[in-house]
């Protein structure tokens, strides 16, 4: 086994600009998130408008400077470890690698109710079958992880396959809603009014969903040292593949409303009873099927890019001794942070099991992505912040590789404080139940008792781990 210290010399660079580009819309596009917003109506337009413009960009360009600036394996671990020192660093690191046990759980549980309509016709009654659900959630984690684990020269076929995957079954979308709409109209009227935000409790919780969709750039950053040249490729990646994710969430949101009401649109897999209805409405049924085997790919590449990421924030930190050394060493025979893997699986499985104990599939699915949520913005809520302060140091204008955030400090300080804002927002609606909640006392309990309960056992591993570092080392 190869010691912790020179783990990080042993990364392999494998990943250019395509690698980086479908690994970036692998991990942000999602088919669910445009059902979602379909399910939530035409008001969901406008808001993808407003957080690509008040969230999305800022959010690019902040990210676009903090890994140009500091291109180091472990990301947002990293720059709030360099904004705030090592606590600080560790609680971003700790939340950003522990939402994954929520995450994934609910990205499988949609990613197995999309995958159903394979098999045609009775996709729809098999995309409702829990068994179904668990069994084909198992199989694509281990899929990833596995593929992952054996190396990312591997492993990052899958997260190209992802990309591709997820973004031409929405291209096949919205072109198919556009010639339903040319040739028999729109079920849905869509006018100025409709599409403005609508500001009422049983929708704000789907607020936070829209921003979190847009979320995920940064997480190629936490692999800078496996990138061929991360200071030039890195940036360049982030905004082509922001202009492409941008683009299509919207017009896929008015591509799934155009074929079936908001009401009948299911929210986890809304995307693929849309292209079934439009494919049977032009008599290309076959498109349907097609487009579920491609978005099957494109989200166990989804999957795959977030295991590959994620990793590597754990990994850096056992080597700071933080978290038990063992996630600080990388296979002697495939160069993978494994033994981060195989963790994060294991808890992604259980939780995935867990979260199916008393509730129905859609409430499991709702509990798990506001989870999800919160721990997820506390590192984006650290970033925001430490772009501003990073942004007074003097070596930010001398730095020849930066990519930096246009205006100056007032500029960071834009995109700083509206990304703060966003992300604080975000977490506070998390908290209010959904509209369709059966029991909205119930809801924030679980909610909330995950979301501190993680938290305090990050901060338990972080203390033990700043103990063990002021013991001396016997000779």
């Amino acid at each position: 086994m190869i010691p912790a210290a020179d783990a990080k010399s042993q990364l392999r660079k494998t990943m250019g600009f395509w690698d980086v580009l479908l690994f970036n819309i692998a991990t942000v596009l999602g088919p669910r998130w445009i059902a979602a917003a379909g399910h939530n109506g035409t008001s969901s337009i406008s808001l993808w408008a407003i957080a690509a413009v008040f969230f999305f960009v800022p959010g690019a360009l902040v990210i676009n400077e903090l890994s140009s600036r500091f291109p180091e394996e472990g990301g947002l671990y990293v720059w709030a470890k360099e904004a705030f020192g090592p606590f600080h660093g560790f609680v971003a690191g700790w939340t950003y690698w522990i939402y994954t046990v929520f995450y994934f759980p609910g990205l499988l549980l949609a990613s197995a109710s999309m995958s159903a309509y394979v098999f045609g016709a009775h996709g729809a009654m098999l995309a409702q079958d829990r068994s179904f659900q668990i069994w084909c959630s198992l199989g694509l984690l281990a899929v990833a992880v596995v593929l992952n684990i054996i190396g990312l020269n591997i492993g990052k076929w899958l997260q190209n396959a992802g990309g591709v995957g997820t973004f031409v079954p929405l291209l096949i979308l919205v072109i198919v809603a556009g010639l339903v709409v040319l040739h028999h109209g729109s079920v849905t009227h869509f006018t100025l009014r409709s599409m403005l935000p609508a500001w009422n409790w049983d929708t704000v919780n789907f607020w936070s969903q829209i921003a979190f969709a847009f979320t995920g750039l940064e997480l190629v950053s936490a692999m800078s040292e496996e990138v061929r040249d991360p200071r030039r490729i890195l940036p360049r990646g982030v905004f082509a593949a922001a202009a492409l994710i941008a683009f299509i969430y919207i017009a896929g949101t008015f591509a799934v409303l155009a074929l079936i009401p908001a009401a009948g649109i299911d929210p986890q897999s809304g995307v693929f009873s849309a292209i079934s209805v439009g494919s049977m409405a032009l008599r290309i049924g076959f498109v349907g099927i097609l487009a579920a085997v491609l978005v099957t790919f494109g989200n166990a590449g989804g999957v795959g890019s977030t295991v590959a990421g994620i990793a590597r924030v754990p990994f850096v930190v056992g080597i700071d001794r933080y978290l038990p050394s063992a996630f600080g060493k990388i296979h002697p025979k495939w160069k993978t942070p494994w033994i981060s893997m195989l963790v994060q699986c294991a808890l992604s499985g259980a939780f995935l099991l867990l979260s199916q104990i008393n509730d129905s599939t859609r409430g499991a699915y709702q509990s798990l992505v506001d989870v999800a949520i919160i721990l997820y913005f506390i590192p984006f809520l650290y970033m925001f912040a430490a772009v501003i302060k990073l942004g007074r140091r003097p070596d930010r204008a001398s730095n020849p590789h930066a990519i930096l955030v246009p205006g100056g400090q007032a500029g960071v300080w834009i995109c700083g404080g509206l990304g703060f804002a966003v992300v604080l927002l975000g977490i506070v609606v998390s908290l209010i139940p959904p509209g369709d909640t059966s029991s909205r006392l119930f809801f924030l309990f679980k909610v909330t008792l995950a979301t501190v309960g993680s938290i305090l056992l990050g901060l338990v591993l972080y203390w033990r781990g700043a103990r063990s570092k002021r013991t001396p080392t016997p000779a």
